[in-house]
This record gives C-alpha cells, sequence and structure tokens, in this order.
C-alpha cells in the first residue's frame, strides 16, 4: 500500500507543477485584461425609417469614449460632410452632417465608423422622398 500512496503522491506533485506554470511568462494574461469599450451611437436625427426630403439634414451623438477626430459618415456609400460638435473628453459628442440632394424616391443607409480604444460602427435607415 506504501508504494502505491507513494506514487499517488508523484502523480499529485506533477500535476500541481504543471499547472502553476500557466499564466506565467511574457505571453500571460493574468493580471492584466485588454477590455475593448467601442463607440455608441444615439439620439439619431432623423429617427430610424423617417421619410425625409433630399437634401434633409441629420444628426446624432457619439459616446464620450469616441476620438472625434476619427468619425467618418457615409450615406449609400457617399462620404457625407460632416461636422463635428465641441468635444468634452468623457462627453458625448454631437455630429451634425446634409444627406446629399442626389438622392431622390429611395432608401439611404447613414452608417458611421469611428474609434476609441478600438473601432466601432452603427448606423441608421431612412427613405428620401421624390
Amino acid at each position: 500500500m506504501t508504494r502505491y500512496h507513494g506514487l499517488g503522491i508523484f502523480i499529485l506533485m506533477l500535476v500541481a507543477s504543471q499547472a502553476g506554470a500557466y499564466g506565467v511568462g511574457d505571453n500571460s494574461r493574468s493580471g492584466s485584461v485588454n477590455t475593448c469599450s467601442k463607440p455608441r451611437f444615439t439620439d439619431f436625427v432623423p429617427a430610424d425609417k423617417a421619410e425625409v426630403a433630399p437634401g434633409s439634414s441629420f444628426s446624432f451623438k457619439a459616446s464620450g469614449n469616441t476620438h472625434p477626430e476619427t468619425i467618418k459618415v457615409t450615406v449609400k456609400g457617399v462620404p457625407a460632410t460632416i461636422e463635428v460638435g465641441p468635444h468634452t473628453a468623457g462627453t458625448a459628442v454631437t455630429v451634425h452632417g446634409t444627406i446629399p440632394a442626389e438622392f431622390k424616391d429611395t432608401y439611404v443607409k447613414i452608417l458611421i465608423d469611428a474609434q476609441s480604444n478600438c473601432k466601432g460602427s452603427g448606423g441608421w435607415l431612412l427613405k428620401i422622398t421624390p
């Protein structure tokens, strides 16, 4: 019985020493968690699926973690000219733009791309009247 008892202790020591090796070294993530906090977009004006005239203006808010200089907006694939409101660190920033007048009697998707400590995107759909 002593022989098997000694073998059991040896196996436990071997397993314990291997388990302790995990989480050690340069490639370890222990103690440092790299979290991604994507930018969020809210308060879309006009509202999602609203009907608007060609050349109408639009606006939305980007969350406080958004880097304002990285905000890019496209309307049905066409880059939109936007104005980014004043920004105070940690507070939402308002973005204004205009739907290109060339879009008539169609649906357009307004797409937003921006950066914080990682990339985020959003958008909404509008119906453009004739």
